[in-house]
């Protein structure tokens, strides 16, 4: 029973990969100046970057958590979704309000994945 992780810190690893299936942190924006929109680009670039890194890719997703800071931005965060999620490979996913752990965060992604 192997588990590799990538990216490992002290409190979290960024990847987990076990038995075929990527399990991913959940991913913010680093740069928590921009509004809805570029922090969705942002995060979903990082959900490419580290699936890739994985062996899979945002066809091989099985489940998605969307976590809104404000559900106010539940439009901005579609609009930018739907411009990359892969048509005809859209995954489950939940869509929820929520207190993230840095108010200047609009958005938390949380994604699970098969490896290609």
């Amino acid at each position: 029973m192997e588990i590799k992780r990538l990216h490992v810190g002290k409190r979290l690893s960024e990847v987990a990969i076990h038995n075929n299936t990527v399990y991913l942190a959940g991913q913010v924006a680093d740069d928590k100046t921009q509004d809805i929109n570029g922090q969705m680009r942002e995060v979903l670039g990082h959900i490419d970057r580290l699936l890739d890194e994985a062996g899979s890719d945002k066809t091989c997703i099985l489940s998605c958590q969307i976590y809104l800071s404000d559900l106010a931005n539940f439009a901005g965060m579609n609009e930018e979704w739907d411009a990359w999620v892969a048509h005809g490979h859209t995954p489950p996913r939940a869509t929820v309000q929520a207190q993230l752990a840095d108010p200047a965060w609009l958005v938390e992604v949380v994604v699970v994945a098969a490896v290609r």
